[in-house]
């Protein structure tokens, strides 16, 4: 493998499954030097094992940090140039399913949890990342994950879809105030990502959906993340910024309501939270109890 990310310092939330833990090993592959975090401290330290097991040793370390508090968000940016001596870029990718059921269900404390994470959590780490990034003076990237979900209607739960969607609007407005000084923001937007978020508590009927819905012959996988990641994180995506890109299997090139829609959609006959691979308990609850 080469080495396009030589020399560079990184920081991924969420890195301890999934997409996240897909990229820190690729950056780490690529030359990267890798500061991480998660709110699950069992899955992180299994994670750093890992990944120091597999010799890289001092390029990465790890702190558990929840992302929409910001003092967390900023002891974790600040950690990364304390142990590495800077930054170069800044992943915004923990998060979690959050909120789901018609929205007469909907708790107004989930919903903000909801968006807590996913929208604040992309805000703080573009402003703790942006502080670091324009004292160097050397310009630098900030990806976030978004969703195909927040590109239109009816790939998601009504929480998650609009959150999601307030982090493609943020990326592109961000583009024009961080361009001057020569920063990066671009966003991805997966579909149907074989991870512990896709899985749930319904893994086999949500890789059977995904898999009906999505043109490409198999699901995405951590790795396909992974691999624009580590383009977008070097200086060949030069030119590249205010965009979010689609890595989706063809999905949004048919636009299907993936999940169904009005009383059909699996996400009215029941209501609740889902927190992911946090190590949080999910709420279930039918409509009407």
């Amino acid at each position: 493998m080469s080495e396009r990310l030589q020399g560079k310092v990184a920081v991924i939330t969420g890195g301890a499954s999934g997409m996240g833990k897909s990229t820190v090993a690729r950056f780490l592959a690529e030359g990267a030097r890798v500061m991480f975090c998660d709110l699950n401290e069992d899955t992180m330290a299994a994670t750093l094992a890992e990944m120091q097991q597999a010799g890289h040793g001092d390029n990465v370390a790890a702190m558990r940090a929840d992302v929409s508090a910001e003092e967390d968000v900023a002891a974790l940016v600040d950690g990364a140039v304390d142990r590495f001596g800077r930054l170069d870029c800044m992943f915004n990718n923990a998060g979690f399913g959050g909120a789901f059921g018609p929205v007469t269900e909907l708790k107004v404390e989930d919903w903000d949890t909801t968006f807590a994470v996913l929208v604040r959590g992309v805000f703080l780490g573009t402003k703790h990342a942006t502080r670091h990034l324009k004292d160097q003076g050397e310009g630098g990237t900030i990806i976030s994950t978004a969703s195909i979900a927040g590109l239109s209607g009816g790939a998601g739960p009504v929480a998650y879809s609009a959150a999601k969607a307030a982090v493609v609007n943020f990326t592109n407005t961000m583009c024009g105030e961080l361009s001057e000084y020569r920063i990066r923001i671009n966003a991805i937007a997966p579909g149907a990502i074989r991870t512990p978020l896709l899985h749930g508590n319904r893994a086999q009927l949500m890789e059977k959906l995904a898999e009906e819905k999505t043109p490409w012959p198999r699901l995405g996988e951590g790795e396909d993340i992974a691999a624009l990641m580590t383009f977008l994180a070097s200086d060949e995506s030069e030119f590249i910024t205010g965009q979010t890109i689609a890595v989706d299997g063809g999905v949004t090139g048919i636009m299907p309501s993936i999940w169904g829609f009005g009383s059909a959609s699996m996400f009215t006959g029941a209501a609740g939270m889902g927190y992911g691979s946090t190590g949080k308990e999910g709420e279930l609850r039918k409509v009407g109890d």
